[in-house]
């Protein structure tokens, strides 16, 4: 696989100032004399140029100018993806970019797959796999905090922590084995006991980066929060204070929104998609109906729901039908119209599990409140610095998890005095596990599945 040269646009596809095809492998820069015509009297051709360079020209196809462009030369293995690397900077209009990309083919590369430069960066040892994971966590952060998160992940901090977690595994799984070639000779009990408690160190480890896992996922792939209620209870009013602008139609009007809006947040550092939906009522007409539909399937895919309720009335019989509908999921009772006289009385069993927040979308009174209470249910206390230096995400945990099971009967098998060929199995089970963590243990269908998630030129 890594005998060819690939190519792809590195940039996204639109219309732009500038465009990038990135090109990888051993005959990159034979392409790109084949593809590039220096100009001026002090250029050269790619293969000439020292790395690190940049070369003024034009990209030549079939005799024609292409488009005039700047080409970047770099020489393995200071690279991203440790083999001679080509990058060319064209201009950024779709068809420019294109006849590029289509020259550089015709010369002799091959059209890249999602996440194919990153791949060759991990089997040539640039990276692991963890880090290749944060490469794809760093483009689609959305708030500070998942790019910090992302930032020390690709910088190491989780690897390092789960190679000294698999290197104390594979000591210990070395002693077990040891005994295994000398079966006359038993383990000493204070050995036996040694061996176990630094088993029992790594559980805890793992315990602790398992702990990470829920917070991960909402860094990464943030949180979606319906916002139902009754028509005119303030929904799209409190869509557009979360935003900070006005997203949806605001009326006097009841039911004034039909189908389901969906925009992301920044709330505390944490992605929050908030859908806001049709009002919850016995519907009339065949697009109300199909409005409120569609608020139930939005509320059925929702991680939390913002139930906003009309403070200046008194709670009606269709808002507790609702109430009791979606009390088994995850929400926040919200009484909005506070700036006006409070008729309405929020008692168990209504408010024993939920948080209840009082705003006002008119004057943005309580807003802020509301964001600290979203947080708080997804992540509680403060997020530490430190924190982000180790958030697993869910592969991570799945492979823990049974790392742990693993480690788990290791420990049962020796304090048990059950046969040591079964320990060291299940202590190798361990190892490979852990090691499926950073790329140690690997198999074709495990790295197709992750890079396969990965965008084009990346």
């Amino acid at each position: 696989m890594l005998t060819d040269s690939i190519a792809a646009i590195a940039t996204p596809l639109g219309e732009g100032g500038l465009a990038v095809i990135r090109l990888s492998g051993a005959a990159a820069l034979a392409i790109a004399d084949r593809s590039f015509r220096p100009v001026g009297k002090s250029s050269s051709k790619p293969s000439d140029a020292p790395t690190h360079t940049l070369h003024y020209g034009k990209v030549v196809h079939d005799g024609r100018d292409v488009d005039e462009v700047m080409l970047a030369v770099l020489r393995a293995p200071r690279t991203f993806t440790r083999e001679d690397v080509v990058e060319i900077t064209c201009h950024g209009g779709l068809l420019a970019t294109k006849l590029v990309l289509d020259t550089v083919l015709a010369n002799g590369a091959r059209l890249a797959q999602p996440g194919e430069f990153t791949k060759r960066a991990f089997l040539n040892g640039r990276l692991d796999l963890a880090q290749a994971e944060a490469v794809a966590d760093l483009i689609h952060a959305r708030t500070e905090l998942a790019l910090t998160a992302a930032n020390e992940q690709l910088a190491g901090r989780l690897s390092q922590r789960i190679n000294l977690l698999r290197d104390e595994m594979v000591a210990t799984l070395a002693h077990v084995e040891a005994h295994i070639d000398f079966p006359d000779e038993d383990i000493a009990a204070d050995t036996k006991e040694k061996l176990i408690a630094r088993l029992a160190t790594g559980l805890a480890f793992m315990d602790e980066l398992l702990r990470t896992a829920d917070e991960g996922q909402v860094l990464r792939r943030g949180i979606r929060a319906a916002i139902i209620g009754r028509p005119n209870a303030g929904k799209s009013s409190l869509l557009n204070q979360l935003l900070g602008h006005d997203r949806a139609i605001v009326s006097h009007i009841a039911g004034t929104t039909r189908d389901t809006i969906e925009e992301t947040a920044n709330i505390r550092g944490i992605p929050v998609v908030f859908v806001d939906t049709a009002g919850l009522r016995d519907a009339g007409d065949v697009i109300e109906q199909e409005g409120i539909r569609r608020t139930r399937a939005m509320v059925a895919k929702a991680e939390l729901i913002l139930h906003v309720l009309a403070a200046d009335e008194p709670l009606s019989t269709e808002d507790e039908r609702f109430l009791a509908e979606f009390a088994g999921k995850k929400r926040i009772l919200i009484r909005n119209k506070t700036d006006l006289s409070v008729k309405l009385e929020l008692s168990p069993p209504f408010s024993e599990k939920a948080a209840v927040v009082n705003v006002s979308c008119l004057t943005a009174a309580g807003i802020e409140s509301l964001k600290d209470a979203i947080k708080e249910l997804f992540w509680a206390g403060e997020i530490k610095a430190e924190m982000l230096q180790a958030m697993i995400n869910s592969r991570h945990q799945d492979a823990l998890r049974r790392a742990r099971t693993a480690t788990e009967r290791t420990i049962t098998a020796l304090r048990e005095g059950i046969t040591l060929e079964l320990a060291a199995l299940d202590l190798r089970i361990g190892v490979n596990a852990v090691g499926e963590i950073v790329g140690k243990t690997t198999t074709e269908d495990l790295l197709d599945s992750i890079f396969s998630q990965f965008c084009l030129g990346k």
